[in-house]
């Protein structure tokens, strides 16, 4: 997997990082690299942090709104950005 190695563009100092796991969760850590076809538990760990920051996952907050829109959306409860302005009195310069 090309893209999941150490990205070192010169500048960056690499150091290392430690960090404290359950045996059965690195067990699980374990599984998934390998099944998944990387070169090594570390080069896994690496991309799964660089994925979490570039695509971070929504919370549950978050998920219950689009849940929310997603039903108002099928019942027709929806308005234009136009609209939107007038009600809540903005000029869509923010």
């Amino acid at each position: 997997m090309s893209g999941a190695t150490t990205e070192d563009d010169g500048d960056d100092e690499i150091v290392t990082v430690n960090f404290k796991a359950a045996q059965s969760f690195l067990d699980e850590i374990d599984d998934t690299w390998q099944g998944r076809g990387f070169n090594s538990r570390s080069e896994f760990i690496r991309y799964t942090l660089r994925d979490a920051i570039e695509f971070p996952t929504l919370d549950r907050d978050e998920l219950v709104a689009l849940l929310e829109a997603e039903e108002d959306v099928r019942e027709g409860q929806t308005m234009s950005a136009e609209e939107a302005r007038e009600r809540f009195g903005t000029d869509g310069d923010e």
